[in-house]
């Protein structure tokens, strides 16, 4: 049984930690993990769940026979194929049709699949995002090509410096920061009508609105 609940928690943890690095609101990880054990035969499961750790405790049959875990989450991004793919194994868990050697291999798969959308996608998808985003704040036609232009910017510098400092805000900042220099360069040169519109747009792809 020891064995047992070792591999239900770590395909638990598997589990929540791919949801949460992926995106997913906290409680959905909380009731994903909780289903997954209750599944199989794990009735007396706790989860709690934090943007950066996993808390999951499992008592076995045997009252006295209790397991807690911790897993911490330093990488956050947005993958919402991965949540999907996670779900579908927790209802074919639930549904019986997984058992938990078949859960952990697949698990092991999405964990180390690559992004759904390759970075010069995500790039463009960004600045195309920027150049909306300010004419929804009531910008004009004239702020939508400087936004277009300093998100893009802004969105390279962003994953750039992630890659070097494994501190999200700190990467947020710099690159608002660079967004911001662009934004004041695109009115000195007259290309462009209302700074703080275009510095909104360009910023709002680096704020986790998802999450919001």
């Amino acid at each position: 049984m020891k064995g047992d609940i070792k591999k239900i928690m770590d395909v638990c943890l598997s589990a929540g930690k791919i949801m949460l690095s992926s995106g997913a609101e906290t409680y959905r990880v909380e009731d994903t993990m909780v289903r997954i054990a209750k599944a199989f035969r794990m009735q007396d499961t706790y989860s709690f769940v934090t943007p950066t750790g996993i808390f999951l405790s499992i008592q076995g049959n045997n009252k006295e026979q209790e397991h807690t875990k911790l897993v911490r989450i330093y990488k956050r991004s947005v993958d919402l194929n991965k949540i999907v793919l996670v779900n579908e194994i927790s209802r074919s868990i639930s549904e019986g049709h997984l058992n938990i050697e078949e859960a952990a291999i697949q698990l092991q798969e999405i964990d180390a699949a690559k992004p759904l959308y390759p970075i010069w996608l995500q790039i463009f998808a960004a600045a195309l995002a920027s150049g909306f985003f300010s004419l929804m704040f009531e910008g004009t036609w004239n702020d939508y090509i400087p936004a277009f232009i300093t998100g893009g910017i802004g969105f390279v510098i962003f994953i750039l410096i992630h890659q070097f400092v494994q501190i999200k805000l700190f990467a947020e900042i710099m690159a608002s920061f660079i967004i911001g220099i662009f934004g004041h360069l695109f009115i000195y040169i007259g290309f462009g009508e209302h700074l703080d519109k275009i510095i909104i747009g360009s910023v709002m792809p680096l704020v986790p609105g998802l999450l919001i």
